[in-house]
């Protein structure tokens, strides 16, 4: 059984920061590529950031500067630490493990899998 569970959202006003962890269970993540979306309401889901097993890092234009994702593999857990956050970031963010080789696509919820629930991030005044 593989899955993924998401949690550390919550409600933060622009400019304020969050840690989202990424817990996996059923299999071990520090053979994979694990990456980060976000899904607004009537958006699709896009990516945001992916981690490949390696430990290099990749960020959609948007986020780059004030998200960084990390992996902690003794704890099974991917985490994203998102700063200077802006209304336009709210979303339920999700994480998943990549289907190839590092983070290739990863900006493409096709080439990724077993997908958690998500954790809702809101950012207002």
């Amino acid at each position: 059984q593989v899955q993924f569970a998401e949690s550390g959202g919550g409600l933060v006003q622009p400019g304020g920061s969050l840690r989202l962890s990424c817990a996996a269970s059923g299999f071990t993540l520090d053979h994979y590529s694990i990456g980060w979306f976000r899904q607004a309401p009537g958006k699709d889901r896009e990516g945001v950031s992916c981690i490949s097993a390696g430990g290099s890092t990749y960020y959609v234009d948007s986020v780059k500067g004030r998200f960084t994702i990390s992996r902690d593999n003794a704890k099974n857990t991917v985490y994203l630490q998102m700063n200077s956050l802006k209304p336009e970031d709210t979303a339920v963010y999700y994480c998943a493990q990549h289907l190839g080789l590092y983070c290739s696509g990863y900006r493409s919820p096709s080439r990724f899998t077993y997908w958690g629930q998500g954790t809702q991030v809101t950012v207002s005044s």
